[in-house]
C-alpha cells in the first residue's frame, strides 16, 4: 500500500503510488497539538497553524504563497487537533516540487512578522467569538471540559481571548523549536508518482530540519466517580445538549466495536437516535452520536437540539437509547447494515490522494503503524453482537455522564437536570 524512507534527521517519508490518478497530495502530518500547551499558551498550535501562511523569505506575503499553489490550479490549507497538526497541498502531478517547496519554505523559513501576528491575532479572536456565538457549538465544548476538566484535552483548541491575546512573538518562535522536529513528523505523499524521486527532493528541501530536544503531552487521568453537569444560560428558542463519556484510545482492542455501536446508535438517518429521536417522537432536529480517540483515552457522545420545552422528553429518551445498547444486543441486520455502512465510506474515501496521504501520515505519527484499508476491513467485519454489547457495558456507566446544556435555563434548574442523569 505504501513505500516508507527515514532521513538522516528522522523524518518519516511514506508514500502511496495511485497510477490512475492525476493529482498528488503532499502533506506534513506534525506530532504536536493543543495537549501539548500549557495553560497560559492555549491556542498556540492553533494560532502557529495560521502564522505559517502569512509569508516566508522566499514568499513575503501570504499572497504569494497562495498564488503559488493556487497560480497552478491547486489547493492547500491546514488543520489543528489535540494531537496532530497538518499542513497539505493537492496539485497536478506536474507540479508536485512546487507543492513539496512551498510547504516546506512555510515550515522552515516563515517570517512570523509582529504585524502579521498582530492582525491574526484579531482573526483568532472573532474566531472564538463566532463559537460563543454558537450554542451548538459551544455546548461541545462545555462537555469537552466536562469529560476533561482541568486538562488540555478539555481546553478549546483555538485558545480563549485571553490566552491568544498573551501570545507573543517570542512564544511562538519557543513553541515551534521544541515541538516541530523532523522526527516527529511525517511526509506522506500520494499520486503517481515514484518513491525515490520523492524522497530525493524532500532530502534536498529539508536538508537544513535539524532534529533536537522535543517535549511530551501531560497524560490524562480518568478518575470520574460522578455525572457532571454544566447548565449555561441562553435566551434562545431552542436547547442545546451534548452528553458525553470517556471513550477509547487509538490503541484499544474495543476501538472498532465502539466504531459500529457508535454508527448503529446515531450516525445517520436510518440510526436508533435519529429514528426515535427526530422520526418517531419528533423531539429534535439534528440528533447524532460521535466518537473519538487520542492517544491515551477516548470520548463519546450524543449532541441534539431541541425544543427548550422538550429536552427533557429529549434527554430521557437519549438515556433509554444508550440503556437499551447495555440490556440488549443489537440485531444481525442492524449490524450488518452498520458494516457496510463503515465499509463503504471508508472506500470512498480512498478514491481521493489526500485521503490516502492523510491515512498514511496520520497513523503513522500517531500510532508508529500504517494499517492497510483491508485490515481495517476484516477488523470490522469480525465484530459481533456480542462485542457491541460488551463495550456498552464497559463504557456506558452512569458515574461517567457528563451533560452540557445551553438553553434559556437558569441555575435553578441544575438539580433537576442532576436528577436525570442515570442509566
Amino acid at each position: 500500500m505504501y513505500q516508507k524512507s527515514v532521513l538522516d534527521q528522522g523524518l518519516r517519508i511514506l508514500t502511496s503510488t495511485m497510477p490512475h490518478t492525476h493529482s498528488v497530495s503532499v502533506g506534513f502530518f506534525i506530532g504536536v497539538g493543543s495537549r501539548y500547551e500549557p495553560a497560559e499558551e492555549n491556542g498556540i498550535t492553533h494560532f502557529i497553524e495560521h502564522m505559517l501562511f502569512k509569508g516566508t523569505n522566499k514568499r513575503p506575503e501570504a499572497r504569494d504563497i497562495a498564488v503559488a499553489i493556487e497560480g497552478i490550479g491547486g489547493i492547500f490549507n491546514a488543520s489543528t487537533g489535540r494531537e496532530l497538526t497538518s499542513y497539505w497541498a493537492k496539485v497536478g502531478q506536474d507540479h508536485f516540487s512546487v507543492a513539496l517547496d512551498v510547504l516546506a519554505d512555510m515550515l522552515l523559513n516563515s517570517k512570523l512578522e509582529e504585524q502579521e501576528i498582530e492582525k491574526e491575532r484579531g482573526v483568532i479572536i472573532e474566531e472564538i467569538n463566532m463559537t460563543l456565538d454558537r450554542p451548538s457549538d459551544w455546548v461541545h465544548l462545555l462537555a469537552t471540559e466536562l469529560t476533561w476538566p482541568g486538562h488540555p484535552l478539555g481546553r478549546d483548541q483555538a485558545g480563549t481571548k485571553e490566552t491568544v491575546s498573551g501570545i507573543t512573538r517570542s512564544m511562538v518562535q519557543e513553541y515551534l523549536a521544541r515541538h516541530y522536529q523532523p522526527a516527529g513528523t511525517v511526509l506522506a505523499v500520494a499520486g503517481n508518482i515514484e518513491h525515490d524521486r520523492i524522497v530525493e527532493e524532500a532530502a534536498e528541501q529539508l536538508k537544513a530540519w535539524q532534529q533536537k530536544p522535543s517535549h511530551s503531552y501531560l497524560p490524562m487521568n480518568l478518575e470520574q466517580e460522578g455525572a457532571r453537569l454544566r447548565l449555561e444560560h441562553r435566551s434562545t428558542q431552542q436547547a442545546h445538549l451534548a452528553l458525553t463519556l470517556p471513550g477509547l484510545s487509538r490503541f484499544d482492542d474495543d476501538k472498532y466495536n465502539l466504531s459500529l455501536l457508535n454508527t448503529i446508535l446515531g450516525q445517520g438517518m436510518s440510526s436508533r437516535l435519529f429514528l426515535e429521536v427526530r422520526e418517531k417522537r419528533g423531539l429534535a432536529y439534528s440528533v447524532y452520536s460521535y466518537a473519538s480517540s487520542v492517544l491515551d483515552t477516548g470520548l463519546m457522545g450524543v449532541y441534539a437540539g431541541v425544543d427548550a420545552e422538550q429536552i427533557e422528553r429529549a434527554l430521557r429518551a437519549i438515556l433509554e437509547e444508550l440503556d437499551k445498547m447495555k440490556q440488549e444486543p443489537v440485531s444481525g441486520e442492524e449490524l450488518d447494515n452498520a458494516k457496510e455502512f463503515i465499509k463503504g465510506r471508508l472506500q470512498l474515501q480512498m478514491e481521493d490522494s489526500f485521503s490516502v496521504a492523510s491515512w498514511a501520515g496520520r497513523q503513522e505519527i500517531l500510532e508508529d503503524r500504517v494499517l492497510s484499508v483491508d485490515e481495517v476491513l476484516q477488523n470490522v467485519d469480525a465484530v459481533t453482537t456480542a462485542d457491541i454489547q460488551r463495550v456498552a457495558q464497559r463504557l456506558l456507566k452512569e458515574e461517567k455522564l457528563n451533560l452540557a446544556v445551553v438553553g434559556p435555563y437558569d441555575a435553578s434548574q441544575a438539580e433537576h437536570f442532576q436528577s436525570m442523569l442515570t442509566l
